[in-house]
């Protein structure tokens, strides 16, 4: 199996290396990633700047680090690294949830699209973090990923439709298990904060305070929440068909 690897926190991130090891135990792995970390960059794509590539080396594998976004690696990978095309893109290991609506503004699920856009089986996989200084458990998710990966790139999908992964940033013996569910809710309270400079000139920083849905079962939010890996499958058709329905 041919397997692009690719992330939005940057080639050097350990999270990417931790994704490179499991994914050498399934096939022929190329890494192309960020030079520098891009997250919350959605599914953007680097249209008026050239895009300069530099080769490098992951854990032993070809790597190259791309001044671009998630996107614009994908679409370089498949040119540069796999011209004949991949079987397998994965991206991640994020360093933080992406759960919920945090999906569309994720670099990492950006990266699982573009691969699916393409026409390759695609999965994110990201960890679950959400405490300031907390260990990641980058060894979690990947000690779960080496133990799924063959049903997550074999099972029958619909056309256009990835898997989005969400890992609880626990050690591995305190899982219980994994779900597959539907995106739940996560959002941001007070997103926009207006402060002043030493000069008193306002300027505002985005950010807010997370406000999370645990309560609402059979989501992604509440299966992490209750210690499971939440697996979500995500369709790029957008249309809401049940609507479309009604008023044609």
């Amino acid at each position: 199996m041919r397997i692009l690897v690719t992330n939005d926190d940057g080639v050097h991130a350990e999270g990417i290396r931790a994704l490179v090891t499991v994914a050498r135990e399934f096939g022929e792995v190329k890494a192309v990633a960020p030079d520098r970390e891009r997250s919350a960059c959605g599914h953007a794509m680097t249209m008026r700047d050239p895009l300069r590539v530099t080769a490098s080396r992951i854990e032993g594998v070809e790597a190259y680090a791309v001044s671009g976004l998630p996107v614009d690696c994908v679409n370089v990978g498949l040119t540069l690294a796999w011209p004949d095309g991949c079987d397998l893109v994965l991206s991640g290991i994020n360093n933080g949830p992406n759960l919920g609506f945090d999906a569309t503004y994720s670099g990492t699920v950006a990266g699982a699209m573009e691969g699916t856009i393409n026409g390759v089986r695609s999965v994110a996989v990201s960890m679950a973090v959400f405490a300031d200084g907390a260990p990641y458990h980058f060894e979690t998710g990947a000690t779960w990923l080496r133990e799924n990966l063959t049903w997550l790139s074999t099972v029958d999908l619909p056309p256009l439709t990835f898997f989005n992964v969400n890992v609880p940033a626990i050690a591995y013996p305190e899982l219980e298990g994994h779900r597959v569910v539907p995106m739940g809710q996560r959002v941001y309270k007070d997103r926009v904060e207006r402060r002043e400079d030493p000069w008193g000139r306002p300027y505002y920083w985005q950010g807010g305070v997370v406000v999370m849905r645990p309560d609402i079962p059979d989501t992604d939010v509440w299966a992490v929440s209750c210690g499971h890996v939440a697996v979500t499958p995500i369709t790029l058709d957008w249309t809401d068909h049940a609507t479309l329905a009604r008023l044609r």
